[in-house]
């Protein structure tokens, strides 16, 4: 989201290693049956209610910012591909200290794979709208004799390039193993989705702006911070609200967006990424995380990281990291009217503005524009609709 409101960011962790206490890749030829894989990702939903309920967004709008070497599923798509949470960017990292071959497999239950790299076995290879429907889908992602070499510091690499810079690229910055699967090399196994399933916690702006986070009953939400980026002024606060719902006033406290990266590095690593695995995290989705606009960060507890995203690497590896962030994005009354009076003055730009959050907030407006007459209404919705488009982007 763009320039014009404010940002919240919410990151809900529990700090489970202590302090100065930094882990480290294993150094390449030491402990040859001690294989470890780290993972990191990110869920993102919309809220566009006061209840705080994850509403349908639709995340194929706009082209794709991948490089066109990475595979994408076919989406039988003539309007809309509706979903409630966009799995964006997993990547999985190896670390050995000898030359070995593992089979690794994802299965995304109540969610479908849309995009992957290198080659891998994928169903459904084919989305509808009608596929997020069903309460029983659950997509699968396979990748056969994976590769993983030793890492040399000397190790020159070659991976691919679509010849022009890209977010994707910054996930290389890290000291992981190097991979190969059916001829493609790259430093990590990547992913990417779309589903309907349930979240561990749930975000809703309240009276005079406040923010109200709620964990799933029996979660028990810990470290928190609040941050607010409005027009490049930079807030934020932490909490801790434990296991029931917590009220959050504005941050008012001015902060540097080098102490924001800083301290979400520090809870990365506290959840078991390495450093450098942290920063490209950090780096990869810099843009969209700290842009303006009003979002909810939290850490997903490991829990609902393997109930959703079932992880299976054989051999067994010696160790297992997987840290996910969960990004709601929350949209304000500011946002909503900015809309309103787009769609009256019949002003493309901001339509394309939130054109991936569009029908949460022409629904939105939708329950609130009691007096506008039936025809004019609809008139903003062809308007609005007619404005964006899906597009699996321009590599087809």
């Amino acid at each position: 989201m763009r320039k014009g409101f404010s940002v919240v960011i919410l990151l809900v962790c529990t700090l489970s290693l202590s302090a100065g206490t930094t882990p480290s890749p294993p150094a390449p030829g030491t402990d040859p049956d001690g294989l470890v894989v780290h993972e990191w990702g990110t869920f993102t939903s919309v809220v566009a209610d006061a209840d705080g309920t994850a509403e349908e967004w639709v995340p194929q709008i706009g082209p794709s910012e991948l490089p066109c070497f990475v595979d994408r599923a076919q989406f039988n798509i003539k309007g809309w591909l509706p979903a409630t949470v966009r799995m964006e960017t997993p990547v999985v990292y190896f670390y050995s200290g000898v030359n070995r071959t593992v089979d690794v497999g994802v299965r995304f239950r109540r969610g479908a794979i849309t995009e992957w790299y290198p080659k891998a076995d994928v169903s459904p290879r084919a989305i509808e709208p009608q596929t997020l429907k069903n309460r029983s889908l659950e997509g699968r992602i396979t990748w056969a004799k994976v590769e993983v070499r030793p890492r040399a510091e000397d190790d020159d690499e070659q991976y691919p390039t679509a010849g022009s810079s890209n977010h994707y690229y910054a996930a290389r910055k890290t000291d992981a193993s190097p991979l190969s699967v059916g001829g493609q090399r790259e430093k990590f196994l990547f992913y990417r989705g779309v589903g309907n399933f349930a979240l561990p916690v749930s975000a809703r702006i309240a009276a005079g702006g406040r923010v109200v986070v709620t964990p799933s009953p029996g979660l028990a939400v810990a470290d928190v911070m609040l941050f607010e980026n409005k027009g490049g002024a930079v807030r934020f606060v932490t909490a801790r609200p434990g296991a029931t719902a917590l009220t959050l006033e504005a941050p008012s406290v001015a902060a540097s967006r080098q102490a924001v990266h800083a301290a979400l590095e520090r809870v990365l690593v506290a959840h078991g990424l390495y450093p450098k695995e942290a920063a490209a995290m950090i780096e990869t989705w810099q843009d969209s995380w700290f842009e303006d606009g009003l979002r909810l960060f939290y850490l997903v507890p490991r829990a609902a990281i393997d109930d959703v995203l079932p992880l299976e690497v054989s051999p067994a590896p010696a160790s297992v990291a997987r840290v996910f962030v969960g990004r709601i994005e929350l949209i304000s009354p500011a946002v909503a009217d900015e809309v309103r009076v787009a769609l009256a003055a019949r002003d493309r730009a901001p339509i394309v503005r939130y054109g991936r959050f569009l029908r949460p907030i022409m629904q939105r407006l939708a329950s609130i524009s009691t007096t506008l007459p039936s025809a004019e209404w609809n008139a903003q919705m062809q308007f609005a609709y007619s404005t964006v488009s899906p597009s699996p982007g321009g590599c087809r």
